[in-house]
């Protein structure tokens, strides 16, 4: 009785205030609402909980006299500025100890949860071997060196070692974020001015003097601050499906970008109810844990991924394809040069039946269609809300990015080509369904050949390969990992000569090889990181070192240059098992783009894509064929 007086009240009062009140309810539970916003949305997170909880650092050193201090890091004329460091730490503090990289190492990217990197172990233990008080670490100079000089101090400050990172005036956030994603709530910085490589090495000493030594001593001896250790309090215990904000849909877009949740266009709003309804379709419970990925290491729910498919725009019955994105996304393999100032750009291509049942494009235009964008807006807003990539601040493009794209390939084209698709080459069975995550340097301009010679093709593509190395003019790494998208038509000419990819890829890899001293000029003059004009060495030097180091030979000059019956000396471009090949694209054309630079020490991440058993039920209510009917056969 009491309980019904009690109900009977809140009913009562509803009504009374029925002009400024309004009652909403989902499945678990209901609550009272403003009346005036019953046009609005009540919306929910898009972002995973940090896995990582702040470590306890200890305090900083009272001064370094009589301290052993650790300078390491070898990047951005470390070689410069590292020198007359120890010079500084000696002159101003005669008992000190220094020790360089050459005798401690340094420990690299601190490693995702999970992992192990024996750099890091390894540093960590001659810390304490060498009874080290300090650590400096530098130079951070572009996205792919500031994580990594990071690291060794995140390693020090792990073992309870105060330390100080040097990085450029553009990468001490990243710095100071890297080190927060990892546990470490304060990152003590040297902020250098400017681009270390275009400094003169008169230059490069002046600053260190003038502008970094003052810094070191003091992020070095200076105690840590509440406001410092506040920037690492989390504490998040409430549920990850409550409510954070009602407003107009206007309102919902102004928060999420003040939040940093949205990549600058409108968002839908992701609301419970909507949220929920894409829950039914993946075989993931709310509150499992898809993946933990750098570099905030959040823990990404299967939640989280249907609240960003939700704000993408994509359909419930997408997530399958989402969840499995969001796996690959943890895959080094993947993720490992996503920060560099290069701009690798993130993209997907599918494989299998189920994108033929979503009806994800293969053909002209494919990028441009409906399903094929609502995915790659998910990955946008996944790099940002799953992973924790913000640009300007670990993602460090000097130009910027374009938005992320998916593709598929065109199975039945390589059913009638005669070759096996990727999927099945990366060892998937032919009706299993995967999505592929990978990067490039360049979206490129496409190549139509003219021939219907394959051997003249493979030419084509081998002269193509040898000028779009990794970075500008090939400046970067000698062997690149490259994605190789071509129509039917082009695939169909091959096969006369090749009966598989493979045999395709052996080919190319005799024939793409470049000049060395093209190579040496582009490697002297354009080096990717900081050594200024081949650094110590002069131009003959630095192209014996070429020549001994990657593989020169003299071959038959390459009929696409000149006087082909001479021989010239050259290095090779391609090694086995690095180059991608999809059968896709408009079949209507004659094309060929070869997209180089697919990340670095890995080149992509193949996942699964496995959908929940009343998968054909749940298609049949949304007008789809059967999952069967789109399968080519094992």
């Amino acid at each position: 009785m009491k309980n019904l007086i009690v109900i009977a009240s809140i009913v009562a009062c509803v009504c009374l205030n029925a002009q400024s009140n309004r009652v909403v309810c989902d499945e678990n539970s209901c609550r009272i609402e403003p009346a005036g916003k019953e046009s609005g949305y009540t919306v929910v997170s898009p972002v995973g909980r940090a896995s990582i909880k702040p470590i306890e650092q200890a305090p900083r050193l009272d001064t370094l006299a009589g301290k052993t201090i650790a300078v390491v890091g070898q990047n951005f004329m470390a070689r410069v500025t590292h020198p007359e460091i120890k010079r500084l730490i000696l002159e101003k503090y005669p008992t000190a100890k220094v020790i360089l990289q050459d005798e401690i190492g340094s420990a690299g990217i601190y490693p995702a949860p999970g992992l192990v990197r024996r750099d890091k172990e390894e540093f960590q233990r001659k810390l304490k071997e060498m009874k080290v008080d300090a650590v400096i670490s530098g130079n951070g100079g572009c996205g792919l060196c500031t994580p990594k000089e990071t690291g060794s101090c995140i390693a020090a400050e792990y073992v309870g070692v105060p330390s100080v990172v040097i990085a450029g005036s553009g990468f001490v956030d990243q710095a100071r974020h890297t080190a927060l994603n990892n546990g470490v709530a304060v990152m003590r910085c040297a902020e250098y001015p400017g681009a270390f490589a275009l400094h003169t090495e008169a230059e490069l000493l002046r600053n260190t003097r003038e502008v970094l030594w003052p810094q070191i001593v003091e992020a070095l001896t200076k105690p840590l601050t509440a406001e410092e250790m506040a920037a690492g309090e989390k504490g998040e215990k409430s549920d990850i499906r409550d409510d954070i904000f009602h407003g107009t849909f206007d309102e919902v877009q102004t928060f999420f970008k003040e939040m940093n949740w949205s990549d600058g266009l409108p968002v839908v709003p992701p609301t419970f109810a909507k949220v929920n309804e894409f829950m039914r379709y993946t075989p993931r419970k709310w509150d499992e844990t898809i993946v933990v990925p750098p570099p905030a290491n959040r823990e990404v729910k299967a939640w989280h991924v249907a609240v960003n498919a939700v704000m993408a725009g994509c359909k419930p019955e997408y997530m399958p394809i989402l969840v499995a994105m969001a796996k690959g996304m943890g895959v080094n393999r993947f993720y490992r040069a996503l920060p560099s100032t290069h701009a690798w750009m993130p993209f997907s291509w599918l494989n299998g039946p189920v994108a033929r049942q979503l009806g994800v494009d293969c053909g002209q235009g494919q990028i441009n269609e409906e399903a094929n964008m609502a995915i790659g807006r998910f990955m946008s807003l996944a790099m940002m809300n799953l992973c924790g990539y913000y640009v300007k601040q670990d993602r460090m493009g000097t130009f910027g990015y374009p938005m992320p794209w998916c593709l598929a390939e065109d199975e039945e084209a390589c059913r009638r080509v005669g070759w096996e698709p990727f999927h099945v080459r990366a060892g998937y069975g032919k009706d299993e369904s995967t999505i592929t995550l990978s990067s490039v340097l360049a979206w490129g301009n496409n190549m139509t050949p003219s021939t219907t010679n394959p051997q003249k093709i493979t030419e084509l593509m081998a002269w193509d390969i040898t000028e779009r190395g990794q970075f500008a003019l090939g400046s970067g790494n000698q062997f690149v990992n490259r994605t190789v998208l071509m129509t039917e038509p082009v695939a169909s000419i091959l096969a006369k000569k090749y009966k598989s990819a493979d045999q395709l890829e052996s080919d190319l890899i005799k024939l793409a090889r470049r000049p060395v001293r093209e190579r040496t000029f582009a490697k002297y003059y354009a080096s990717p990181g900081s050594a200024k004009d081949g650094g110590e060495h002069t131009f003959r030097e630095f192209s014996g070192y070429i020549r001994r180091t990657e593989g020169a030979e003299y071959t038959p000059t390459a009929p696409w240059r000149d006087f082909p019956e001479t021989e010239q000396l050259t290095i090779p471009m391609m090694k086995a098992g690095m180059t991608d090949f999809l059968i896709t694209g408009d079949a209507a054309r004659n094309k060929i783009q070869i997209m180089p630079g697919a990340g670095i020490g890995g080149g992509h991440a193949t996942v699964k894509v496995e959908v929940p058993d009343n998968w054909d039920k749940l298609m049949a209510e949304r007008g789809y064929k059967p999952l069967a009917d789109f399968k080519l056969g094992i």
